[in-house]
Parts: C-alpha cells; structure tokens; sequence
C-alpha cells in the first residue's frame, strides 16, 4: 500500500523554484534511496516533506497515508509519522539527551526521586552504541563526534516510532564501525515497525548494511530516473552523474 505519493512537485524557496516536478512513490517495509549530485534538490525534497515553512509548494501535490499534506505544518506531519535525521544535527544547549528522548516517547524529565534509575532514554542510547553512563546528562550533541551526531539523531527518531524515517546522508562524517552500526540497525527498525525510509546519499557505502528495494536519482530539481539499486548505482559509479543523465537524455529523443 503506498505510503507517500509525490505528484509533480514544485517548490520554491523566496523566488526561486528548486523543484521542477518531482514524483516518487513510497510504499510501507520499502527503503528507497535518493542520490544526486550536491545543490540538485535532495535536501529540499526532505525538508518540504517534513513542512518546512520556507519551502513554498507552487505546484503539485504530495499524500502521506492517503492525506494531503499541503496544508499540515510541520507538527502535524510529526504527529502522522513523518521523522527526519538531519544531514548536519545541530548542538542544541540547556536540553539533555536523556530529556528529549523522553520528551518524544511521552515521558515526563528524568527525577530520579520518582525513578531512581532512567528506564526509557537508555534503551534507545544503547540501541544506537551509545553508552548511558557517558551521554544521557549530556546536552544534545554538544562535544559529540560526527559519529555521535548521527547516532543521537537515529535514537531520537527511533523514539518517535514514525511511519516514514527520512535520513539525509547518514554516512557523511561517520566511521565504518557507525556506520555499520546505522544501517544494520536502520534495517531492523524499519521489520520492527514496519516503516518505509527514504536514505539521501552520495554514495553506496551505507548501502552493504541496507538492502534498498528502488534507487532515485535526482538530477537539477528532477528525479531523472529510478531503478534496481545494483545496476543504477553501478552505472553512476561508471559514468558520473553529468555523464549518466546526458545518456540518459539522448536515449530519450
């Protein structure tokens, strides 16, 4: 059943459209991945699924679980299941890691009067390899590693349980062991809850740890084409981007 319908989306930011009729399809238990080369509009994508008040729909329509997103803000598409991994999470001082896991489940602050060992944040920090002891009092991301970063940012996601885990480069700034550790267990939540991801990357690193079922390339606005992930991704590899969509484009006339 499909998840999220994309139907010729265009999009600006102030004056300039940055989105010139995408469409995709997204189905529930699917993992797509999105490729394409920097400043094409893979981030812009993302940020206007999740309801980014900058990113202005001027045309086209998109649905999540048979709803028009259009006019939901970006609480709203939250609430529905939508969760996004930032490419670059940011510090975010004053606020423990603990809290804002608790936050998202439902939970009230940690007070160890009440609960004199914290139950709930710590399941998701050590799902994710990150050590209770060394994090749950820490402000969110601040002094993190980039591959801390990205594991603090997959545990808040887990926590929300959403429908769609969108995940802008996942695998920039990380190490192998991170990087493992984020596919594989991307791979498992995705069984657990029956969920549908969109993973934005540049390349195919993550992609041993993941089994995608489509690949999308988006080229200057466009998803140009989508296929099977081996074949798609290995001809990008061969021929770069420019050379692939000019392919691509000479094929078609």
């Amino acid at each position: 059943m499909v998840l999220l319908e994309v139907k010729n989306l265009h999009v600006n930011v102030g004056t300039k459209e940055i989105l010139h009729g995408v469409n995709l399809q997204i189905d529930r238990n699917e993992i797509h991945v999105l490729m394409g080369p920097n400043a094409c509009g893979k981030t812009t994508l993302a940020l206007t699924i999740v309801g980014y008040p900058i990113y202005k729909i001027v045309k086209g329509t998109f649905f999540f679980n048979g709803e028009n997103l259009a006019k939901k803000n970006i609480s709203e598409r939250a609430e529905l299941g939508i969760a996004l991994a930032y490419q670059n999470p940011p510090e975010v001082r004053g606020v423990k890691f603990r809290d804002i896991i608790r936050m998202i489940i439902g939970k009230e602050p940690w007070n160890p009067l009440v609960e004199p060992e914290e139950r709930f944040a710590t399941k998701f920090l050590e799902s994710v390899g990150l050590n209770p002891k060394s994090f749950l009092t820490r402000d969110i991301n601040l002094g993190f590693s980039g591959g801390e970063r990205k594991r603090s940012e997959l545990a808040q996601v887990f926590a929300m349980k959403p429908r769609l885990m969108i995940l802008d480069e996942p695998d920039s700034g990380v190490d192998i062991d991170s990087l493992k550790l984020i596919g594989q267990k991307t791979s498992t939540v995705v069984k657990q809850l029956e969920s549908a991801v969109l993973i934005i990357t540049h390349h195919r690193h993550i992609l041993q740890y993941v089994k995608p079922d489509m690949v999308h390339i988006m080229y200057e606005g466009r998803i140009v084409s989508s296929g099977e992930p081996e074949e798609l991704i290995s001809r990008i590899e061969r021929e770069g981007y420019e050379g692939y969509v000019k392919e691509l484009l000479s094929s078609r006339w």
